[in-house]
């Protein structure tokens, strides 16, 4: 179950977080409709895919994946208050909260075993 987490979420926030760091247009128009400055959003883009990559690394290195599944568990916090205060819609909100849910219980397999 670890490996399979990790897998998923290691790729998953290299690829979100690469696509803030290179500004696809796409990324742009969630930044903004965030309110949210480039060089934060690149920042976020760069530690989500460090993130991902500590994920990814970590599944030879357990303490790198705990520090990196921490991390990420902190920035899809970030991510739901962003949402909250545009006031998303329920099912964008829902999504990232799915997401912290698997980072935090990746953390949580990480951690205990």
């Amino acid at each position: 179950m670890t490996i399979t987490l990790s897998v998923i979420l290691g790729l998953l926030f290299v690829v979100t977080g690469m696509v803030k760091v290179v500004d696809l247009p796409e990324s742009l128009k969630i930044r903004d409709h965030l309110g949210l400055p480039p060089e934060l959003w690149r920042a976020i883009g760069s530690l989500e895919a460090a993130g991902g990559a500590g994920l990814l690394i970590g599944m030879a290195f357990p303490g790198l994946a705990a520090v990196a599944a921490i991390g990420l568990t902190a920035l899809m916090c970030g991510a739901i208050i962003s949402r909250l205060r545009v006031r998303d819609s329920v099912t964008m909100v829902s999504v990232d909260a799915v997401v912290l849910a698997l980072v935090g219980a990746l953390a949580f397999l990480i951690t205990a075993g």
